[in-house]
């Protein structure tokens, strides 16, 4: 028994407050500790913080492209979510269409 219901897997951690992020991002640039040491101070994954570090990074302006920034990370779900439906209507017309073009072949 996972979880205390049988058969359902653990969720998923609820994430951490973007007060605390950004805290943990200006305790790692100060250089006090090292990234390990502090992400074990704050009970997070070292490589938790390091996607923070980088993140933070990409917002600030920094010079690693490889990294949306979280303005273009929440533009590019509006897109997505926009492109999904836009296809989805699509389809719909384009069975619309087809019901339509058949309907007016068939001989009278």
């Amino acid at each position: 028994m996972v979880d205390g219901i049988a058969g359902r897997m653990p969720s998923m951690p609820a994430p951490h407050p973007a007060e605390f992020r950004q805290r943990a991002v200006a305790l790692a640039r100060t250089g006090g500790k090292t990234i390990a040491q502090l992400a074990k101070d704050l009970s997070i994954s070292e490589s938790c913080l390091r996607n923070w570090l980088a993140q933070a990074d990409a917002d600030d302006g920094g010079n690693n492209t490889e990294r949306l920034t979280s303005t273009e990370k929440q533009e590019l779900a509006v897109l997505r979510r926009r492109n999904h439906q836009l296809e989805m209507e699509n389809e719909i017309l384009k069975r619309a269409a087809a019901y339509f073009a058949r309907e007016n072949i068939l001989p009278k």
